[in-house]
């Protein structure tokens, strides 16, 4: 199933809570019904940030490690 990205967001070099922050404040920006992949790095954001996007009623579609950085995971989530 290909899934169309609508918005991109990389808090690669971020640290918590500003990863969060920052998809959060996406999230705002966003239409429901709208997909976004974000880049986010292993440790504490990868940790932090999927769940609070559930706990705030999003969707996670996937999560899933960079293919092609180490260390960086691939979350792509819909607002809801």
């Amino acid at each position: 199933m290909q899934i169309n990205i609508d918005h991109y967001l990389d808090i690669t070099s971020d640290v918590c809570p500003i990863t969060f922050v920052k998809a959060k404040l996406l999230l705002e920006k966003m239409c429901a019904g709208e997909v976004a992949e974000v880049r986010l790095c292993e440790g504490e954001p990868l940790e932090n940030v999927p769940q609070s996007i559930t706990d705030e009623g999003h969707q996670v579609l996937s999560l899933e490690p960079d293919q092609e950085q180490a260390g960086v995971y691939v979350l792509v989530l819909q607002k809801s």
